[in-house]
């Protein structure tokens, strides 16, 4: 799985209207459509909170007293980051008008193989 960052690059992150043909060309269902560009953005969205923790947990200081609140450039700067990245909703459309997303239907006749 790759990174965020290169997820991210050249996506514009501002909304932009779509073509609603052109979106469900390939699943000709927009509600599959929507179901499928959702769960990939509730995917993104975990691995973005979790890449996030993971990077600021190198800062935390793990000190009981509330006065020895340090200000780390650094962790700043990985803030203003994650904040400055796409929706991951954008993210996923983008992912899913390039066919970046491979999804399948579960087999729901056991008869059938």
């Amino acid at each position: 799985m790759t990174d965020i960052k290169t997820q991210a690059q050249g996506i514009n992150p501002n909304v932009q209207p779509r073509d609603i043909k052109a979106l469900v060309a390939e699943t000709h269902n927009i509600y599959e459509t929507i179901n499928i560009i959702s769960k990939r953005a509730n995917q993104l969205a975990n691995d973005i909170k979790i890449e996030l923790h993971d990077k600021l947990d190198e800062f935390a200081s793990h000190s009981d007293t509330i006065e020895e609140v340090h200000e780390n450039k650094e962790q700043i700067e990985i803030s203003k980051f994650y904040e400055k990245l796409p929706n991951p909703v954008l993210i996923a459309v983008n992912e899913f008008i390039n066919n970046g997303i491979d999804f399948h239907y579960k087999n729901t006749n056991p008869d059938q193989d």
